[in-house]
């Protein structure tokens, strides 16, 4: 049952994030870039380009589910979920991140997989600790990412810190998973508190933290990912008849990136925007333009990630309203851990019962 004032809340979060949008639509509306202008700048697509694009997005999705998969592999018993089951899990995660707020999509991808793995104990929390050991491997892409921009691209002086402390969180994160992966053996979770507990928990799901060949095989894919998601930016920029080098299209990445970390609102729609183009002022691409292939951009990666992800939603048998139930089913799932493994050593089965419940 939600706590009293759990619907007041709830409102006057809405209210707020309202309003929020309401004001950022009228300063984008009177201090933004040329509206009268900015539909003609979808005469001129090239659609080949686009499919392009479109292909590459969707071979970066399989690249980063594959590397997500190396690290379950090293973080459970078997059986283990199949190539098609993470990439269905995966693939809803993407459709819930582009459609809701926050990161339930990192939620919602552990939910379909614990759905697949029956009365397993520990699943939810081991899959957990899998989400983040896969979000700490972006971050040697991301540094290889950053050293390319710093070296070829017209860094803007005010993006400079923005990336610093971007790699200052990074880093702090990767230290915090080899400290946390450093504890080996599963201590009792009886008696501890909350953030203990889920620290515990998270530790079972750093397994790769201890296999470096493993380790090194996730990051490739990691690698492979990136790499292919900044062709598709490049690809997409020349969709949008914009020839700025490989290095403008690194820039637009990174720093896209950096804006989009905390999901603000559905897709950020208007911030995604304003990240596009605010780099691609350096190369002489006007603010119309860059918010129209802004525009473009992102259609074609949530074209991409909401397209798979229904069908997978579908094929998972899944449905939005259950999307938006699922962190608070995760908080309830955690929370109960504990008890079902003091009920299971405490309570002996009377003659002729089943261990199975």
């Amino acid at each position: 049952m939600r706590a009293p004032g759990y619907r007041t809340r709830v409102l006057v979060a809405s209210l707020a994030l309202v309003l929020f949008l309401v004001g950022v639509g009228i300063f984008l509306w009177l201090h933004g870039p040329n509206w009268s202008n900015l539909a003609s700048s979808f005469d001129s697509v090239h659609w080949g380009w686009v499919g392009v694009a479109l292909g590459l997005n969707l071979l970066s999705i399989v690249a980063r589910a594959m590397a997500w998969k190396t690290v379950i592999d090293q973080a459970i018993e078997p059986p283990r979920p199949g190539y098609r089951a993470v990439i269905s899990a995966f693939s809803v995660g993407l459709f819930a991140n582009a459609v809701l707020p926050g990161r339930i999509g990192e939620v919602a991808r552990v939910a379909v997989l614990t759905r697949r793995a029956g009365k397993r104990k520990g699943i939810w929390a081991t899959l957990l600790g899998t989400v983040f050991a896969h979000r700490v491997f972006d971050l040697f892409p991301v540094l290889a990412l950053i050293a390319f921009v710093f070296v070829t691209a017209r860094l803007p002086g005010w993006a400079v810190t923005t990336v610093e402390l971007f790699v200052a969180v990074g880093l702090a994160l990767f230290v915090l998973a080899l400290l946390v992966a450093r504890r080996r053996g599963g201590s009792p979770l009886d008696g501890l508190g909350p953030v203990r507990r889920l620290i515990a928990m998270a530790r079972q799901g750093l397994s790769v933290m201890h296999a470096p060949l493993a380790a090194a095989v996730a990051i490739a894919f990691q690698f492979a990912g990136w790499a292919l998601q900044l062709l598709a930016v490049y690809t997409a920029m020349r969709a949008f008849g914009i020839h700025a080098p490989l290095a403008a299209a690194a820039l637009v990445l990174l720093l896209l990136n950096v804006a989009i970390l905390f999901p603000l609102w559905p897709g950020n729609v208007g911030l995604y925007q304003a990240a596009v183009a605010a780099p691609l002022l350096s190369y002489g691409v006007a603010t119309t333009r860059g918010v129209a292939f802004g525009v473009g951009l992102q259609a074609i990666e949530a074209s991409v990630g909401i397209g798979i992800g229904m069908i997978f939603l579908a094929r998972e048998g899944l449905s939005y309203a259950i999307l938006k139930e699922m962190p608070e089913a995760g908080q309830v799932d955690l929370k109960r851990e504990p008890k079902r493994r003091r009920s299971h050593v405490k309570k002996k089965p009377s003659a002729g019962s089943s261990d199975e419940t």
